[in-house]
């Protein structure tokens, strides 16, 4: 086999082995303003620290009002069984996280036709069990880990847009407009740098000329005395 035949079946079995990989986990926070009578996500999102553990997990929802001194469950979802336990979310409260797997690391979910009375503290907790393999004896031993993570929700009539938003479009917009000033002071400064080199190219070749012109002349001269 040519080493060119070695290559091109290196990189299509490293092809196969990146369609087989997974998307990279990243932690990010769930909003946290919902506009009433519309949906709004709750994110809750747990990466395991070993991807390539196998692992089951179980999401549990709890809220808390703004009138309420206790969490109450409301929601749970393992494998694909979900169960609600608050009549005040039935019929209101989707799955909106990971799907197809038991490895849950993506535990949103999604309220419909959010209310006032939404308003509160969301606690979300990840039950993950990893399953190790020792490779030496064979035998799996299982280690259960708990991750738990709040969320406030306020809702709002209308969606606000935050001081932090606005800082940054406003810069977004200042450096649009820097970078046009700086391109246009550049242009100008490369057409006069291109044709102050073009008027001394053309004193140059005029000085030229006329030297050539004035040793022509000269020759001209001195073949008509020898005459």
């Amino acid at each position: 086999m040519s080493a060119v035949r070695v290559l091109l079946l290196t990189l299509v079995l490293m092809a196969l082995q990146a369609r087989r990989g997974h998307a990279a986990c990243v932690e990010v926070d769930s909003d946290t303003e919902a506009v009433a009578n519309e949906g709004f996500k709750l994110g809750c999102i747990s990466c395991k620290m070993r991807g390539e553990v196998p692992a089951t997990a179980t999401v549990d929802w709890y809220f808390k009002g703004t009138d309420g001194e206790e969490f109450v469950h409301i929601y749970t979802h393992q494998g694909e069984v979900d169960e609600i336990d608050d009549e005040r979310f039935v019929g209101r409260l989707k799955w909106n996280g990971s799907k197809n797997t038991d490895d849950l690391q993506d535990g949103s979910i999604f309220i419909t036709n959010v209310t006032y009375n939404d308003t509160g503290t969301y606690r979300c907790s990840f039950s993950r069990v990893l399953t190790f393999i020792n490779v030496l004896t064979f035998t799996n031993y299982k280690f259960e880990t708990n991750i738990t993570k709040f969320i406030t929700i306020n809702v709002v009539p209308r969606l606000t847009r935050g001081l932090a938003s606005i800082l940054s479009e406003v810069m977004m917009y200042v450096t649009i407009v820097g970078l046009q000033l700086w391109l246009v002071v550049e242009m100008i400064y490369c057409y006069r740098k291109i044709a102050a080199a073009g008027e001394e190219a053309l004193r140059e070749s005029a000085a030229e000329y006329l030297a050539i012109a004035s040793e022509s002349k000269d020759n001209c001269a001195g073949v008509e005395v020898a005459e």
